[in-house]
């Protein structure tokens, strides 16, 4: 996975367990795709600081991951759901239902 994408998700699922200011910091970083330098200059701060809080921010985010797997969880059941969503759109029949069926299955014990 890209790794802006992959920041996105992991701030999606774990940004509230961040501080205010690094959220912010971060927002401005991952969501706006401002540079450091931008970043520095709205906050009055150091390219370096907002560099250490992007990395402090990275590392906590995967380390709520490598605990929890949400994101991992998540994707596992998207990818699921769009297999689902391509059997739909083929035709029709008793081997299309038992796969859909399957799929389900599998959804539902990774929830």
């Amino acid at each position: 996975m890209e790794d802006k994408i992959k920041s996105g998700y992991l701030y999606d699922f774990y940004g509230e367990l961040l501080t205010e200011r690094q959220r912010s910091v971060y927002e401005m970083s991952i969501n706006d795709d401002l540079s450091l330098s931008e970043i520095a200059d709205s906050l009055s701060i150091s390219r370096q600081a907002v560099h250490d809080i992007i990395k402090r921010c990275d590392h906590q985010l995967e380390e709520y991951e490598d605990k929890l797997h949400l994101v991992e969880k998540f994707m596992a059941v998207r990818g699921t759901v769009l297999q689902i969503n391509e059997l739909t759109s083929a035709e029709p029949g008793e081997d299309t239902l038992k796969e859909i069926s399957r799929l389900s299955a599998l959804i539902l014990e990774e929830l």
